[in-house]
């Protein structure tokens, strides 16, 4: 299963929440990890869910997307 990691400026846990509510909800995310102190999430997701469609859902939430990475 392809794992993706974020850099995801979040100021707090409510920001750390959102991020992970957001996910949580798209079809295919098996795993959702919002680290508020490194300012990561990391998504476990099955296919054909791309790199591109979480990036987007994140994005969505009005939170900063410094980088990230598929792992």
């Amino acid at each position: 299963m392809p794992h993706y990691q974020y850099n995801v400026k979040m100021a707090c846990s409510g920001c750390s929440n959102a991020v992970t509510r957001a996910l949580s909800k798209m079809d295919g995310v098996q795993k959702v990890d919002a680290n508020l102190e490194k300012q990561t999430v990391d998504v476990i997701v099955s296919e054909p869910v791309s790199y591109e469609s979480v990036l987007e859902r994140i994005a969505k939430t009005g939170k900063q997307v410094l980088g990230g990475k598929t792992l």
